[in-house]
């Protein structure tokens, strides 16, 4: 006892109660503990909302909230990432954002879903029963103070992106989602020569830059012309020199 375990495996339950100072048993050893909605919360905390999640888990592909369903839950990313696409009214759809380990999904409050939520690659989610969970967060200054801390830091995020979409360069934007990959993925915590497994086609890529597929594959070769990137396989890029990557995205 005391490692995270996903759903579709046994999962074990802790039923200590939340007055006894000990954190529960699915809480030790989550990969996200550090920066999830749940990061400063106590051990009395967490266990109130242990009683009040359980995991899922979603393959490549799936749906996971549909554009304009009252959702009954909120969710910390586990693993994967997921995209955010919205559709218009003639059909098109746009990619709007990625979610990687450790963002939270879905709104705390009532209301449907803006976006539908997809998993770009195998996902397992941390989820909260909505109601409860926003009882819980008026009641735990620390949930609700990271929500709203999380909240911000989206909201700096979407104007770096507005900035990158409407200011930089194909090789820019290119570059920069290299980075963001790289910092959001856990590969910074590691030496340079890490590797970054892309969640996104080259369509998908091409999509969320606003770019075509022929230039986010040209802007791709030439980073690794310029000795900048590698790629170990299709869909797996090596990082060989960071401060030129930096260069290359404009940061």
């Amino acid at each position: 006892m005391g490692a995270y375990m996903p759903s579709g495996v046994p999962v074990l339950r802790d039923y200590r109660n939340p007055g006894d100072g000990a954190v529960p048993v699915r809480c030790t050893g989550c990969p996200i503990r550090d920066r999830a909605v749940c990061s400063l919360c106590s051990a009395d905390e967490l266990a109130k909302l242990d009683a009040i999640k359980s995991y899922r888990t979603y393959t490549h592909g799936a749906e996971i909230i549909g554009l304009g369903e009252d959702i009954e839950f909120v969710a910390s990313i586990v693993t994967g990432v997921v995209k955010l696409t919205k559709t218009l009214a003639d059909g098109r759809t746009q990619m709007v954002g990625l979610l990687f380990p450790g963002d939270f999904l879905g709104r705390a409050q009532t209301g449907p879903a803006e976006f539908d939520a997809v998993a770009a690659n195998d996902v397992t989610l941390c989820c909260f029963s909505r109601t409860p969970f926003r009882r819980l967060m008026h009641e735990t200054p620390n949930l609700e103070d990271r929500l709203l801390e999380m909240t911000m830091d989206e909201l700096d995020s979407a104007r770096e992106w507005m900035l990158l979409l409407g200011r930089k360069t194909a090789r820019e934007k290119v570059a920069s989602f290299v980075q963001m990959l790289w910092h959001r993925t856990g590969a910074s915590q590691s030496d340079e020569g890490g590797e970054i497994a892309l969640p996104l086609t080259r369509a998908e890529i091409a999509e969320y830059l606003g770019l075509t597929i022929e230039t986010v594959s040209r802007q791709m070769t030439k980073l690794r012309g310029d000795a900048i990137i590698d790629f170990t396989s299709a869909r797996n890029v090596r990082v060989l020199d960071m401060e030129a990557l930096e260069e290359a995205a404009g940061s």
